[in-house]
């Protein structure tokens, strides 16, 4: 069976969707704090022009995701699978915001469970990658059962190398922390 990248996806706050170029305006309202950006390596990404590179590269990755709550029917923020390593079976999630009106837990444990309970199907590994300074996403990372696994030096978007650490969650730490709910 092979690892759809991007399936439809529902939960009970959240939808995700392929991303597509007509929800560029969307998305970038949602993205257009810069406190959602400010512990970032791309601190900037709220402005238009480099939030366009962002966009790009996410419909260029076939693997992104527009998050949508469902209540109001609005995209609130994405996420995307990528870095699919099917020889070590393990998958990247990442590239992930929310509007700061959806942060503390709930809606970001529901994204990354409807992500984890999709890629599990298809592999035994998930990384995540995060900026070193960005304790933010790594606390959120915590609360997920996400484990340190290792620092990787980077190249940033202008060229630079940054520190990022990486954390994984396997398949059977996950089975443990939180088992999937039913399909």
């Amino acid at each position: 069976m092979d690892f759809d990248l991007q399936p439809t996806l529902k939960g009970e706050l959240i939808e995700l969707r392929p991303l597509r170029p007509q929800d560029f305006d969307a998305l970038f309202s949602a993205a257009s704090d810069p406190q959602i950006w400010e512990q970032h390596p791309e601190s900037d990404r709220y402005q238009r022009k480099v939030f366009q590179k962002f966009f790009d590269g996410a419909l260029q990755s076939k693997g992104a995701f527009a998050i949508i709550e469902r209540k109001s029917g609005r995209i609130i923020g994405s996420s995307r699978y990528c870095n699919l390593d099917l020889t070590n079976r393990e998958v990247e999630v990442g590239w992930t915001f929310l509007e700061r009106e959806f942060w503390g837990g709930t809606y970001n444990r529901e994204l990354k469970r409807l992500m984890l309970d999709h890629a599990f199907r298809f592999v035994d590994r998930v990384l995540f990658v995060v900026g070193e300074q960005n304790i933010r996403s790594q606390k959120a990372l915590a609360k997920i059962g996400a484990s340190f696994l290792k620092k990787a030096q980077l190249s940033a978007a202008d060229g630079t190398i940054k520190t990022n650490v990486v954390f994984v969650i396997t398949v059977k730490s996950y089975r443990v922390v939180a088992p999937a709910a039913p399909h």
